[in-house]
């Protein structure tokens, strides 16, 4: 328990706490489906389900990575949607 304290207090140092939270409780929500993806140039793209991609993508909150609810949610974060 001593190191998930540690990781939690070093999430609150930076602000990030309430996007870990919401991150881990929208992948565990069937209706917060879409995945955010940082591609390798850095671009922040999002998949939604029977795209091309969206099966292969994995989420990775070390490299920023999330789930979002709504396209509406991943626009106004700055993400787009993929073009496959």
């Amino acid at each position: 328990m001593k190191p998930i304290t540690l990781v939690a207090s070093a999430f609150m140092v930076f602000g990030l706490a309430m996007f870990v939270a919401t991150a881990a409780m929208a992948g565990e929500n069937d209706a917060c489906n879409i995945k955010g993806n940082v591609s390798t140039r850095g671009e922040r793209i999002y998949h939604v389900p029977g795209q091309r991609y969206y099966d292969r993508t994995r989420i990775s909150a070390s490299h920023g990575e999330r789930w979002f609810c709504s396209e509406a949610e991943a626009r106004a974060a700055g993400w787009r949607r993929s073009k496959v």
